[in-house]
């Protein structure tokens, strides 16, 4: 499985993943400044699965209809990496078979995967 991690989600969040043996892709790191267009184009045509907190994603793809090979917005009250890698890590031990091709909401108590498009 493949993540590409929103330069907002950070390099903590891209460092988390890579430890678990998930190819990663790291805005932050590899293409800092990338726009949220780009970013987008990039996760589809690539077929990463998008880990943002930045809503504007949600926006693109429900409104916009855009395509996308999977988001996972981490909608969370407490910011802190080690709130991000915590929520991912039970994310990922719980759903990790139904994040590809979903619109993922995370929050500290929910995990709600949305219909839309695709």
């Amino acid at each position: 499985m493949k993540f590409l991690v929103d330069e907002c989600t950070g390099p903590a969040v891209a460092q988390y993943l890579s430890t678990k043996q998930f190819e990663v892709f790291s805005v932050y790191d590899q293409d800092p400044g990338m726009l949220d267009d780009d970013i987008l184009e990039k996760a589809f045509h690539e077929n990463w699965i998008l880990i943002t907190n930045d809503k504007d994603f949600g926006e693109m793809i429900f409104r916009q209809r855009r395509p996308h090979a999977g988001d996972v917005f981490l909608r969370l009250a407490d910011e802190r990496n080690t709130n991000k890698i915590d929520v991912l890590e039970n994310l990922l031990r719980n759903h990790v078979r139904r994040l590809e091709n979903s619109f993922v909401v995370v929050t500290e108590r929910r995990v709600r995967f949305a219909v839309g498009h695709s």
